[in-house]
């Protein structure tokens, strides 16, 4: 190891192996616990504005089976990184050392993602084979970085459900001249920051944190535990400087990166403008040129130096057809460029599950997508660059409802991508079933989805039939049934509708006894899971993220010998969440069953967590009322 080292790392040294003794773990940590973090220490040493030093420092004793994960160590590196030196060592249970990790102990992989074609990402992987439970593992390790618009950010407890922790903490330390942004996130504390040769040091950590529930509909930060977030002022990478203290010095440096790198081979050029000439509308020519882009390109990863933040050049695209979202969205901006029309290269945090932007953070590690942006009169258009079936204009749960940061000529400017609410994310099912006098069924089925409720469709519309109906089996509420025959069909529109059509087999989809039948008329929208209810005082906001609407009519044909004895009284629920309301009803001899559920989106304080929970348990009752029915009239 270097000769950095605090006064903890110093410490491991002096006091016997025996410290890490499973049995001197205190008892209420070891509950629910797999591992416990003996001891962390994580430094992040800045030494310029183009190099820092990251030193790790930790020790866990693994409890059981479901803790083996902790006994190894991947440390990753890429072309901006050096690691300087990896030590480690496995304890028993006692805290008696067992052996040292030797070069063999040690793996080298590549970190290459399934979808990248080049990537410069790999790790090394620390490997102690050990099952004699419970045992300890401590890992030491150093690494020269010089990816300077990445600072480190710090979350000791985001695997609650897990680990719990002795202490662990975290220290940043900056020269001379040179400063830090840093937010704190979920109750995490102050930090006790102190001079160090004209510049500072910050120290954060932790204490005795026990194993946690996480807590459901909680927003994505706080599911990540308290902890910190960390950024830049100034920086340099790979000769290229930049400011991170506003979002407009990060659009400023987006456009840095992209300088000259939007011009486009004659011909090219030329055949965008001939196949737009004779189209008056801005937006349809926009639409014409997305559609030739999609039929030109392909999404291939390249992560490669500063290529991991820097478009390759539109020339590249063009010869190549293939390239990544940073190379294919400026690709799409060159084409537009070439027919007069302006558009903005934007950075996205994508994902269904991903954090919001935290909007008073500055901060380039906060993004992992790029798309495209064009600003009209009437209405803004987005672009993903990325897909060669997305719709014209819709972004989906992968990049709607959240803050982008467009790259304009005048610097960086945060922005909303478009808002789907529960007028466009909706479903309709029309189900036409024939029950039989055994209680078995036959169903037709039609439904229609739009905005993000039918992007899983849509996807799997590019998959073959088999794996097609593998996802319906998975999709299709009801316990038990065949699918006979399926057909997925995509509408690309602003707001893209996906239509289901399905022949299914349902057994028992009533049940007998005696001289009754009895049916549960919701045959495929019952809802089942509702969110638990925990001893523990809520601690974090209940957030709905997406806002839908469903709407099920069931039409049953039923057998001539059957009568209706009882039905469900009609059912309406109103609350902050949204609402529900269902019915029965007879006409021209059928059965008709209609259900409407809409549900809101929005963040609530903690406090009426109970409030959801009781919601959900009406909804899961009123879906599972029966209709009973007299066999013999």
């Amino acid at each position: 190891m270097k000769a950095l080292l605090t006064f903890l790392t110093i410490l491991s040294f002096q006091v016997a192996d025996a410290q890490w003794d499973a049995a001197k773990i205190p008892a209420d940590l070891k509950e629910k616990a797999h591992a416990v973090m003996r001891m962390k220490e994580t430094i992040f040493n800045v030494k310029n504005m183009g190099e820092a030093t990251q030193t790790v420092h930790y020790v866990v004793t693994i409890l059981d089976e479901q803790g083996q994960d902790y006994a190894n160590a991947p440390v990753f590196y890429d072309k901006f990184d050096k690691i300087n030196d990896i030590e480690g060592a496995l304890y028993d249970a006692k805290g008696e050392k067992v052996k040292r990790l030797k070069k063999d102990d040690i793996k080298d992989y590549s970190a290459i993602s399934g979808f990248s074609l080049f990537e410069d990402h790999r790790y090394k992987l620390c490997e102690f084979k050990y099952a004699n439970y419970p045992f300890t593992v401590e890992f030491k390790y150093e690494i020269t970085t010089k990816n300077m618009m990445m600072y480190p950010s710090w979350f000791p407890h985001s695997d609650i459900e897990d680990l719990a922790i002795e202490q662990d903490f975290f220290k940043v330390t900056m020269p001379a001249g040179l400063d830090m942004r840093y937010k704190e996130m979920n109750g995490i504390g102050k930090p006790n920051i102190t001079d160090v040769n004209g510049g500072k040091s910050y120290l954060w950590m932790v204490q005795n944190v026990k194993v946690g529930e996480k807590e459901p509909y909680s927003p994505k930060w706080a599911k990540r535990g308290p902890g910190v977030l960390t950024a830049p002022t100034q920086f340099e990478v790979q000769g290229y400087r930049g400011d991170m203290r506003t979002w407009k010095d990060l659009g400023d440096f987006d456009n840095i990166l992209g300088e000259n790198r939007d011009i486009l081979p004659e011909n090219v050029k030329q055949e965008v403008i001939e196949l737009t000439k004779n189209i008056t509308d801005p937006s349809l020519k926009i639409k014409k040129v997305y559609e030739y882009l999609q039929s030109k390109t392909r999404y291939i990863s390249i992560q490669l130096g500063i290529g991991g933040w820097q478009p390759f050049e539109a020339k590249y695209v063009a010869e190549k057809g293939y390239g990544d979202c940073k190379a294919l969205s400026n690709y799409g901006k060159a084409l537009l460029k070439a027919i007069g029309i302006e558009s903005h290269y934007t950075s996205v945090r994508a994902g269904d599950d991903a954090p919001e932007i935290l909007a008073d953070f500055p901060a380039m590690n906060q993004f992992n997508h790029v798309i495209l942006c064009v600003p009209m009169k009437a209405d803004t258009i987005w672009l993903e660059c990325t897909s060669q079936n997305n719709p014209f204009g819709y972004m989906g749960d992968f990049t709607g409802n959240r803050q982008a940061l467009l790259a304009t000529p005048q610097g960086g400017k945060l922005v909303n991508t478009p808002r789907y609410m529960s007028a466009d994310n909706w479903q309709t099912k029309r189900v036409d079933v024939n029950l039989a006098e055994d209680g078995n069924a036959t169903a037709e089925a039609k439904e229609t989805y739009s905005g993000i409720l039918q992007d899983d469709y849509a996807s799997a519309m590019e998959v073959g039939a088999e794996d097609q109906k593998k996802f319906l089996y998975k999709h299709i509420n009801i316990p038990s049934f065949e699918l006979n025959q399926h057909t997925i069909t995509q509408e690309k529109l602003k707001i893209p509708k996906s239509r289901v059509k399905l022949s299914l087999m349902v057994r028992k989809c009533a049940a007998k006894s005696g001289t009754r039948m009895f049916l549960s008329p919701n045959l495929m929208s019952a809802v089942s899971y509702i969110p638990p209810i925990s001893e523990k005082t809520r601690e974090s906001e209940v957030e709905l993220i997406n806002a839908y609407t469903e709407i099920d009519t069931v039409v049953y044909t039923l057998p001539k010998n059957l009568s209706i004895e009882a039905q469900p009284s009609p059912m309406k629920i109103e609350t902050k969440f949204g609402t529900y309301q269902s019915e029965s009803q007879i006409k021209d001899g059928k059965l008709i069953y209609i259900r409407k559920f809409v549900r809101n989106k929005g963040k609530f304080p903690s406090i009426v967590y109970p409030e959801l929970v009781d919601f959900y348990k009406k909804i899961s009752k009123f879906d599972k009322s029966q209709v009973v029915l007299k066999i013999g009239v």
